[in-house]
């Protein structure tokens, strides 16, 4: 019978931590039958790691890191963050609004390297940074007289006490 799965969604850490505790069962003698479903993961998952450990393989204590290295260095990462807090007006663009397509061509310029914009997006979430969107008010606003209308004309048209 297959166990149904519930894995941790999380850190290496918390996986380091099942793959510990499988250890510490397959040292006290239990099969891999009887540990997957205490574990909440996969007789497959466990079966590897038994198979693994009766070979020694380092491998069950130390979770490699997964994925394709990261194609910027974190001093590079701290650069673009530099270069983007200088402002958009300091790259040659006429407005103060950075966009996904302007941040990459920044990208472009420094490094060399293409981006696509939804990626300059989880680059920049990595960074810290957050969406923003600029509040739409006519060039042409005048502070001062609103404040005025507020104080003098509109006690006298809003209805009511």
């Amino acid at each position: 019978m297959r166990t149904p799965t519930r894995y941790p969604k999380g850190s290496r850490s918390e996986w380091q931590q099942v793959r510990q505790r499988a250890v510490e069962r397959f040292v006290a003698g239990e099969r891999p039958r009887q540990i997957a479903p205490t574990l909440g993961v996969s007789y497959e998952a466990v079966r590897l790691w038994y198979h693994r450990w009766r070979e020694g393989d380092a491998t069950l204590r130390a979770d490699k890191p997964r994925g394709r290295p990261a194609r910027r260095t974190s001093e590079q990462l701290e650069q673009l963050k530099q270069e983007l807090l200088r402002g958009p007006t300091a790259h040659g663009y006429r407005t103060e609004l950075w966009t996904l397509k302007r941040i990459a061509a920044v990208i472009k310029q420094l490094f060399g390297v293409s981006y696509h914009e939804s990626h300059v997006f989880k680059i920049l979430r990595a960074l810290g940074w957050t969406c923003q969107k600029p509040q739409r008010r006519a060039k042409e606003r005048n502070e001062a007289r609103i404040q005025q209308w507020l104080a003098e004309d509109w006690p006298r048209i809003k209805k009511g006490p």
